[in-house]
């Protein structure tokens, strides 16, 4: 289960001492956007202890083509976090390139050989819309993809990214089913951006709830509070689990059926299909 990813600022011990006692499904070590430049050094070494003896810890470093992202690496790769989060990557190469630094930093520490994932989040940057076909069948350590809004809306100098009712503009709308599409694609979790109004729980319940509603596997969190939350809203609902229960069960009945009838309703193949990821993701 992939249904919230707590971000934590690498370079605050009070936030990472706090994060350790939040029910997010993982942990989101933050060396890049919500560490300073001059504050990296230090933020290494935290979170390279702060990951010793732990699970479900990943880290999210620098664009790989920076120098910060090689010392990023060379920092945390002995802790032996659970992934690697991938920032502002253009195309799917920067994602191998990432495999290939982590493929030598696992075997100096003797980690099993892709035991460390990735998770890319692709589409900070404009030229990444263009090229997220390139994820399929590309990277064997990919885990998931996920997205984001203000760099991109940087990128292009736009002035807002949501409408006055609080939903995305087209061009962030866009970006986002692009994610989903591409995770979907490649075989991988799509996990949805963070909701950054971490004090309007309401509406976060509402966001995240339609986030599973059109397919995303699970959702990057900013605050603490939003994690029950999110992960409240990723959870089937007990009238779900029955309703997949029912239609995994009419088509055992029915071999080699290709749709069937249920309260009134044609289903088909696809909904069987549904249902199963339903229960499998259920049991994870």
């Amino acid at each position: 289960m992939m249904r919230s990813f707590l971000f934590v600022p690498a370079d605050s011990e009070r936030k990472l001492e706090k994060a350790a006692g939040v029910a997010a499904d993982a942990l989101i070590l933050d060396l890049e956007d919500a560490v300073a430049a001059a504050a990296r050094p230090e933020a290494r070494a935290l979170a390279a202890a702060y990951l010793e003896g732990r699970d479900n810890v990943w880290v999210r470093i620098n664009p790989i083509d920076t120098e910060d992202a090689e010392a990023d690496l060379e920092a945390v790769m002995a802790g032996r976090p659970a992934g690697i989060v991938l920032p502002k990557p253009r195309h799917a190469h920067d994602a191998v390139r990432l495999s290939e630094r982590i493929d030598v930093l696992e075997s100096h520490n003797g980690i099993e050989h892709g035991a460390t994932r990735i998770i890319a989040l692709c589409t900070e940057h404009p030229e990444a819309l263009f090229t997220l076909h390139s994820y399929v069948s590309t990277v064997p350590r990919l885990a998931g993809l996920s997205w984001g809004a203000e760099d991109l809306g940087a990128a292009v100098g736009a002035s807002a990214r949501h409408d006055e009712d609080g939903d995305w503009l087209p061009p962030y709308e866009l970006a986002r089913s692009m994610c989903l599409f591409a995770a979907a694609a490649a075989e991988v979790a799509a996990l949805d951006t963070v909701y950054t109004d971490f004090r309007d729980l309401d509406g976060l319940l509402r966001y995240a709830t339609k986030a599973r509603r059109d397919g995303f596997n699970g959702m990057l969190a900013i605050h603490p509070a939003q994690v029950e939350v999110i992960n409240a809203a990723f959870e089937p609902t007990a009238e779900e689990l029955e309703h997949a229960e029912r239609i995994i069960r009419l088509f055992d009945e029915n071999p080699g059926a290709g749709t069937v009838g249920l309260d009134g309703k044609m289903i088909d193949r696809p909904h069987l299909i549904q249902a199963q990821r339903l229960l499998q993701a259920h049991r994870k």
